[in-house]
């Protein structure tokens, strides 16, 4: 269950993305960070979620924007899902889910009345100073840059 609220402090992570490198938010300090949290790579609802962040990414760039997307995929299936998609964004591997139990998105979830462990789909807004700015619990899927964008102004 998410606890954090927006105008709290953005926990500190490290995590390997799909080119094998280091990746900290410590590394973003003094810019804007979309940091958003998916439960897999190539299926259905986070391709749909990943291209629409892809399409609008020179906009979200723009306005200052850098985009950091987190699944407990490894790091090769984040690359295969990279090239696929043409995606210009940063994939973090978290098969540990260390970061995803630190922004409270590991979660029980349930499908077909069966429960299970998963990610809960949610995207974190962190501004300049490490503030979280905003959080989408339900993103717009299709339209996820736009309000984004929107709720940032």
């Amino acid at each position: 269950m998410v606890t954090l609220k927006e105008g709290d402090k953005a926990p500190a992570f490290s995590g390997m993305d799909q080119n094998g490198n280091k990746i900290s938010l410590s590394a973003y300090k003094g810019k804007k960070v979309v940091l958003y949290f998916y439960p897999e790579d190539d299926t259905p609802t986070c391709t749909i979620q990943a291209c629409n962040l892809r399409d609008n990414y020179g906009l979200l760039r723009k306005n200052g924007f850098e985009v950091i997307g987190v699944s407990p995929d490894d790091s090769q299936k984040h690359k295969k899902f990279e090239a696929k998609f043409d995606l210009p964004f940063t994939l973090i591997a978290d098969t540990n889910h260390a970061i995803l139990e630190k922004y409270g998105v590991w979660d029980q979830k349930q499908m077909f009345g069966h429960k299970y462990m998963g990610v809960l789909r949610t995207t974190f807004v962190i501004a300049e100073k490490g503030i979280i700015r905003k959080i989408f619990l339900r993103p717009k899927n299709k339209a996820h840059a736009e309000e984004i964008i929107a709720a940032y102004k």
